[in-house]
């Protein structure tokens, strides 16, 4: 992959755990560098504070040198990883200074900023390029099952065209599309998947993702009621195994009222747990026109 740019900002909106592969993407592509430079501001928050006087890159250089002087900074060489910048939001505001000043490549990764983006000084508008990386799709896990993209494209023929599948095509596309609701999207759980041909240890690996959302919903809700949130966010299974699927909060507590839970479903929406769907009068452009903004459907956990 050739080496095209000098500031990036990789985000994911779910858990803070990493489980769509943000780091791992990252570390495959500095594979094209010299050098390579990941500080993880969870693991080492010593590093949170090298910004703490300013954003000159070789101010910034200077303070990760002292840290850990075996470092290697070489320009037009080297990646530099600024990983899980939610520790460190204000990271962010580097990314303009280093494409300004051209001599390294830098990449920021995090999760749930919709909920931190308040705490950066400057998000570097104009200066970087942002990639909002989600689970896998029903694309890109036959990728993964080791389709072809000419297989994958044959299968879009067929849907543009409206050309009916042949039997054995419509079974074993089934069957895959089974096995990718059964599992979803995470790259981990579909890794398992694929290297075992079987459905063993799928569900505590769901299980555990499922609990990395509810310790997020602890440690970072802010200002809000952290009981209530881990409320509506359990009932989230209980509404969408109802016919009408539709979200009352009346429901959740006993005697709950809908401006006791205002935000609350506002921060699972910007945590990036949860998709809104908005009842419509009228399902036809400009959606947002026709839509009733007291009357939501949470249509699926984002995992």
């Amino acid at each position: 992959m050739e080496k095209r740019f000098r500031a990036i900002a990789a985000y994911h909106k779910g858990s803070s755990t990493d489980k769509i592969g943000k780091t791992s993407s990252i570390e495959h592509f500095a594979q094209n560098y010299n050098y390579f430079v990941k500080i993880n501001f969870i693991t080492e928050p010593q590093y949170t504070k090298i910004f703490a006087s300013g954003y000159s890159v070789d101010n910034i250089i200077k303070e990760i040198s002292f840290i850990n002087p075996k470092i290697k900074f070489v320009p037009n060489e080297t990646l530099i990883l600024f990983d899980e910048m939610q520790a460190c939001p204000d990271c962010a505001t580097c990314l303009k200074f280093f494409k300004l000043d051209g001599r390294y490549d830098v990449i920021c990764s995090g999760s749930l900023l919709g909920i931190n983006y308040e705490e950066i000084t400057s998000v570097s508008v104009g200066y970087k390029e942002d990639y909002e990386m989600n689970s896998l799709d029903f694309e890109e896990f036959l990728w993964a099952k080791g389709y072809s993209q000419n297989q994958i494209e044959n299968i879009y023929s067929h849907i543009k065209n409206k050309e009916p599948f042949s039997e054995n095509e419509f079974e074993v596309l089934m069957s895959c599309f089974k096995d990718y609701i059964i599992t979803g999207g995470m790259p981990r759980v579909v890794d398992k998947f694929i290297r075992q041909n079987n459905f063993s240890g799928i569900l505590q690996e769901q299980t555990q993702i499922v609990k990395a959302y509810e310790e997020d919903i602890l440690k970072y809700a802010k200002g809000l009621d952290k009981a209530k949130i881990k409320n509506v966010y359990n009932h989230i299974p209980v509404f969408l195994a109802k016919e009408n699927k539709r979200y009352q909060i009346t429901k959740v507590a006993k005697g709950a009222r809908n401006r006791e839970y205002i935000g609350i479903i506002d921060w699972l929406k910007d945590a990036g747990i949860v998709n809104v769907c908005y009842n419509l009068d009228l399902s036809e452009l400009p959606l947002k026109g026709n839509y009733k903004p007291f009357l939501k459907t949470l249509l699926q956990i984002c995992l």
